[in-house]
């Protein structure tokens, strides 16, 4: 089973993180990591931190000679702004103290509050340091793990932003998996160009203004292997890991498998993915179940609709809030932040992916090693295309 921890505080020394079960024998370098991180701070409208947030990425353990051991892998990365800056190596420092500027202003829409009242915390940052989507980098490492192990069965997870404030993509344009590379070349990571030009021009307008703005995200995943996941329990059903996964990331409030909330609205005889054999396998020509029947993989593409609310801190603060501590009414404070983090909410959605799909494949295929692994995956699937449904 594939199990990962983060730790660590946005603005602290660094993020760390453990990944437990992956077999041995996986390639993987820190450059890799590095590289996907970097992916993590694409997009038009992000802040000015993305512009020096160098994700310094050490591997501490698991990892020789870029394999790894089978034993837990841990990374750290580091915070360059941390680094340079004694604020923060008083604001965060570990050692026995105390601020001399807490924040008691909360923000609305942020867990400042209920972290505050859940915890005792008289001090929003005990809570927000945390709740950051800075910790994300911390999981996209392991997602980038994660991507390299079901690669080798030939699976790819990518994204694509499909809706940017009120801008929405016609849905005609879908990418394949060799277009990632162009998703990322787009500012806004949206394949459909005229789009991708409209989401840029809200994003000006709400940055004139202090605003911010949400958005939807595809997720998509090919060559995922029939049978991930399963129907006998409902904590075994992929769909419902794949949800859970997914709306566990910051500021995500909804999450659809395939077509989910439209064909609520539709017949039953328009509602499903009809079944053809075209005398090599089965072939289903529409994504409504997002390739996903009975908690189950079909072998087809699985496709997953994620959708961001606008970020809680904004450049200008207008919502209304109270102090905390002296119930005095006020505006929201600011923390330095985004116009919108869409299309990076894109690339985690994609980690999130990942790691469900390494956890359903090594619980299914098993193997200590990546030649174990990728035997059993194999010979499962040759069975399958060599019996009597196949």
């Amino acid at each position: 089973m594939l199990r990962y921890l983060t730790a660590g505080e946005s603005h602290g020394r660094a993020l760390c993180v453990t990944v437990e079960g992956l077999p041995a024998g996986l390639e993987i370098t820190a450059e890799e990591l590095q590289g996907e991180l970097a992916r993590r701070r694409l997009g038009y409208g992000r802040g000015p931190r993305m512009r020096f947030e160098a994700d310094e990425v050490t591997i501490v353990g698991g990892v020789r000679h870029g394999r790894t051991l089978g034993s837990p892998v841990a990374v750290l990365v580091g915070n360059s702004e941390w680094e340079r800056s004694d604020k923060w190596h008083a604001e965060m420092s570990t050692a026995p103290g105390r601020t001399e500027n807490p924040l008691t202003l909360v923000r609305p829409g942020h867990a400042d509050l209920a972290g505050m009242q859940k915890y005792g915390f008289t001090d929003a940052r005990d809570v927000l340091e945390r709740a950051s989507a800075r910790e994300t980098a911390a999981r996209v490492v392991a997602g980038m793990l994660a991507k390299k192990l079901i690669g080798a069965l030939g699976v790819v997870v990518g994204s694509h932003v499909i809706q940017l404030g009120s801008a929405r993509a016609s849905g005609a344009i879908r990418p394949g998996p060799d277009d990632l590379d162009a998703v990322d070349a787009s500012e806004v990571r949206c394949v459909d160009p005229e789009a991708a030009e409209a989401m840029i021009a809200e994003i000006k307008a709400k940055s004139k203004v202090g605003d911010s703005l949400g958005g939807v995200v595809e997720v998509l995943v090919w060559g995922a292997p029939i049978g991930l996941g399963s129907h006998v329990h409902w904590d075994r059903r992929l769909d419902a890991a794949l949800a859970g996964a997914l709306m566990s990331i910051q500021a995500v409030k909804g999450v659809e498998i395939g077509d989910g909330f439209t064909v609520a609205g539709l017949p039953g005889s328009e509602a499903h993915d009809a079944l053809f054999w075209d005398g090599h396998t089965y072939v289903r020509d529409t994504t409504h179940a997002g390739g996903i029947e009975g908690g189950i993989s079909t072998g087809g593409l699985i496709v997953a609709h994620v959708a961001m609310k606008p970020l809680a801190t904004l450049n200008r603060p207008t919502l209304a809030t109270v102090d905390a501590i002296t119930k005095e009414a006020g505006v929201s404070f600011k923390e330095r932040t985004d116009v919108t983090a869409v299309p990076a909410m894109g690339v985690v959605a994609e980690t999130m992916t990942a790691l469900v799909l390494a956890t359903e494949a090594l619980r299914k295929f098993g193997g200590d090693s990546m030649a174990e692994f990728e035997r059993n995956a194999h010979a499962f699937a040759a069975a399958l295309a060599d019996g009597p449904l196949g």
